[in-house]
């Protein structure tokens, strides 16, 4: 964790915290189920949005990230559709939505498989755990919400 005992990598990092975000969905939906309450946890991606998260990266990286990348984005209010549609919807707790579209950077809202790793409700569990113990926090989940 926090690649301490290994070389940085920017995409490697942003990855990783990617799949934190899912593992937390499920064990967030896994506490709120078992404590009877009917708020469910989802979590959604708004594929690749052209908005200014890569603006600040200059140079013949930036260059060649906006050549490469402008294919398979879309505007910032397409990116917006898969959260509205996850706060929106009926759906089952733990989903996860994203965009129906190429290689899932862009279109419009769908469930999404989310990748193994990610359901994987032993890895949710201890990140939730370590996480709790690093920040010296507790997440309670009440018991009706």
């Amino acid at each position: 964790m926090n690649w301490e005992h290994r070389k940085y990598r920017p995409l490697g990092a942003y990855s990783q915290s990617k799949l934190a975000n899912l593992l937390f969905t499920v064990e967030l939906q896994r506490q709120l189920t078992d404590s009877g309450s009917a708020v469910r946890a989802v979590a959604a991606h708004p594929g690749v949005a052209h908005t200014n998260l890569i603006s600040h990266v200059g140079g013949f990286r930036g260059a060649a990230n906006k050549l490469l990348l402008a294919p398979i984005t879309q505007d910032g209010q397409h990116g917006a559709l898969p959260t509205l549609y996850a706060t929106t919807q009926d759906i089952p707790g733990g989903s996860y939505v994203g965009p129906d579209g190429l290689i899932h950077t862009k279109g419009y809202p769908e469930m999404a498989k989310p990748s193994r790793a990610s359901r994987n409700a032993d890895l949710a569990r201890s990140l939730w755990a370590t996480s709790a113990r690093l920040t010296r926090t507790d997440f309670p989940v009440p018991a009706t919400v």
